[in-house]
């Protein structure tokens, strides 16, 4: 489900012939599953391209993300469009039933506000940010403590009566900022969110790289000071260790400067504190260091910087981008262009849509077409 493609894409990617695809799309045409949309124009002189994209009537997804201090919630139909969206600020951290409840909610909430009901809904994908098992079982975090040996995706799933697939919210905001963001347009992305915790997510090809055992991109727990303090994962000196919010919290404390949330901590940074600034430059340093190997070892084409450190702008970013270019190998630092997120804090959920759009055979579509039969 790669969203709107003209004519001739959807011949050349399902082998059929002009012809027969014509005859398809006037059949979806005619039950109102298909419709065109205006493509942009390539400057080639001649007439605009038309494309087809499906409609709402094909089905919707829903993508929620649940982080430290909010719900939210985006719906869209199978063509990519984005029919509505909500968002709740609530602490979840040790209330996940609270959380799931407003998920519920809000899922309904949208719903209404596009006119459909859940009777519409293919699936839901639920972004968590916290380590999954393959059952969804949700491990040791540190971000949502009161959430381990939950499998918030089924009971998400007892309460919407649709299925419902959890994912890593850093490999959510992968998939949406490699279609949709900053990522758009580059074979090998990795999306960086550095909040609370750091992780990363990786797309190769519009498809997200899970690894073995789907712990792929787990850049906040790489080893960066061997015999440092012991981490929740139990190894020592991991880099959330060093430049996880709470951590630079502590750092900045230390220093005497009085902050409780990295809002905060920013806020006073730009103004022109001097601990604060020193705090931020180091930690762009030294997430640019844990971002050598990954550069080294995937040779991506692009690292997308999201999550709430990436607001503080050039004061991360130019030690960062420096230090992936002193210390990469050559040619993959010539390769990789480091930018900002372009979706902010609305990517994790989109990236729970795209989920259900992109990975259709996941879902329970025949038990979709029962309810809209």
């Amino acid at each position: 489900m790669d969203g709107p493609l003209t004519r001739l894409e959807l011949a050349a990617r399902s082998g059929l012939s002009r012809t027969t695809v014509s005859g398809l799309l006037t059949e979806l045409t005619r039950r109102r599953l298909v419709g065109e949309v205006e493509a942009p124009a390539i400057s080639t002189g001649g007439r605009p391209a038309t494309s087809v994209a499906l409609r709402p009537a094909a089905g919707l997804a829903v993508g929620a993300d649940v982080g430290r201090t909010h719900v939210r919630v985006a719906l869209v139909d199978l063509g990519h469009q984005l029919l509505a969206e909500r968002v709740e600020r609530l602490a979840v951290e040790d209330h996940p039933d609270e959380a799931l409840e407003a998920a519920a909610r809000l899922v309904d909430q949208t719903l209404a506000e596009a006119g459909h009901t859940r009777a519409d809904l293919v699936g839901v994908g639920l972004g968590v940010p916290a380590p999954l098992d393959s059952a969804g079982e949700v491990g040791a975090s540190s971000i949502l403590p009161g959430w381990m040996g939950h499998r918030p995706a089924a009971e998400l799933s007892r309460r919407l009566g649709v299925v419902v697939r959890s994912e890593n919210d850093a490999n959510l905001g992968a998939l949406a900022e490699s279609l949709w963001g900053s990522g758009r347009g580059h074979r090998i992305v990795v999306h960086m969110k550095a909040a609370t915790g750091i992780g990363a997510g990786i797309v190769v090809d519009g498809a997200l790289f899970r690894g073995a055992s789907g712990t792929a991109g787990e850049l906040g727990h790489t080893t960066v000071r061997d015999g440092g303090d012991i981490c929740r994962c139990g190894n020592r000196g991991c880099l959330e260790l060093q430049v996880g919010g709470p951590a630079l919290l502590a750092q900045a404390r230390l220093s005497g400067l009085q902050v409780d949330t990295l809002e905060q901590l920013i806020d006073r940074a730009r103004a022109g504190d001097a601990a604060g600034r020193r705090v931020l430059l180091d930690a762009g340093d030294q997430l640019g260091m844990a971002l050598v190997n990954l550069v080294n070892l995937l040779n991506p084409d692009v690292i997308v910087f999201g999550g709430e450190l990436s607001t503080a702008g050039d004061l991360v970013l130019t030690p960062l981008r420096a230090r992936v270019q002193r210390a990469a190998i050559a040619p993959a630092a010539a390769a990789v262009q480091v930018e900002v997120a372009a979706l902010g804090d609305r990517a994790e959920a989109l990236g729970a849509a795209l989920i259900v759009v992109r990975e259709l055979d996941r879902f329970d579509l025949a038990g979709f077409r029962d309810r809209c039969a």
